[in-house]
């Protein structure tokens, strides 16, 4: 098990795929995401790192905080989260992760704070239906109704669906895939929407539910002062990773197209004809014949 990330929400855009179809992305950005701080087995039980992104002010720091920064000889972080890993795994202090951690066409996880919605009503906020808008019902087409039950219990259950605070909770949104990085300029394309507002902080960390990528560098992808990042091996501008891109089924070719038309006609024609045939219980005419009397 290897470490996650801390990235910024940037916002979102689309890529587009060599035969022209679009992908809506999420664009996230890893702001000087260095390690900190390890945890190792020996001295607190578990084994960990801790990691810190984006820059504070050194005056709206603490000075325990303060300190565990000069020690690491790192400039104070704005966001700082600890990983659980294995023991294989750790990094040393001061190591900077680049956005080739993840890979293109790898499934990640994310979690953040959602957006707070403030005060929400039991329409917006639980799907309800409302009141009656016809007779009986006066100013109050939006309220919940009822929340109780009658003498016996008296009183209203916890974790009643009832109007109150909406959103501003901590979510995960499982297997998103990855379908470009740039590590020139530490972003990740997420393929869909993620969790929070814009400018917010996430943490990035491979799928749980799925193995991980073969190609993803273990134990991370840091980076490399002596081997800078070649732009001629980047995708296009504005184009998916090819390890991202799916195929779709082929289109019919023209034999195909002929024996399907070819059977449509043969269908519709057998239709008029049996709609055409004269039915077999139609009795003679007497047009011609009298009756007597």
């Amino acid at each position: 098990m290897r470490t996650g990330v801390i990235a910024k929400k940037v916002g979102m855009t689309r890529l587009f795929q060599a035969d022209g179809r679009h992908v809506p992305v999420t664009v996230l950005q890893l702001d000087d995401v260095q390690v900190i701080g390890r945890r190792e087995t020996d001295r607190d039980g578990y084994t960990a790192i801790q990691l810190g992104a984006g820059k504070a002010k050194a005056k709206n720091v603490a000075k325990p905080q303060r300190a565990a920064f000069g020690k690491a000889e790192v400039e104070p972080k704005a966001k700082v989260v600890e990983f659980r890993v294995a023991e294989d795994a750790l990094l040393d202090v001061g190591s900077t992760i680049s956005a080739d951690h993840f890979v293109a066409g790898q499934l990640v996880d994310i979690s953040g704070v959602t957006q707070g919605k403030g005060f929400a009503g039991a329409m917006k906020r639980w799907g309800f239906g409302g009141l009656r808008a016809t007779h009986g019902v006066s100013v109050s087409h939006r309220s919940h109704g009822s929340t109780g039950n009658r003498q016996d219990p008296g009183r209203v259950f916890k974790n009643k669906k009832m109007a109150g605070h909406m959103g501003a909770r901590n979510r995960t949104q499982q297997n998103l895939e990855v379908v470009r990085t740039d590590p020139i300029r530490g972003l990740l394309f997420i393929k869909g929407s993620v969790p929070g507002h814009k400018g917010g902080w996430l943490t990035v960390y491979d799928a749980v539910k799925v193995p991980r990528s073969e190609s993803a560098p273990y134990p991370a992808g840091l980076v490399s002062k002596d081997k800078p990042v070649d732009e001629s091996e980047l995708p296009a501008a504005g184009l998916v990773d090819d390890a991202a891109v799916h195929e779709i089924p082929a289109l019919p070719g023209d034999d195909e197209v002929a024996a399907i038309a070819a059977e449509q006609e043969a269908g519709a024609a057998e239709t008029n004809e049996t709609t055409d045939a004269p039915a077999d219980d139609a009795s003679p005419s007497d047009s011609g014949e009298s009756k007597e009397g």
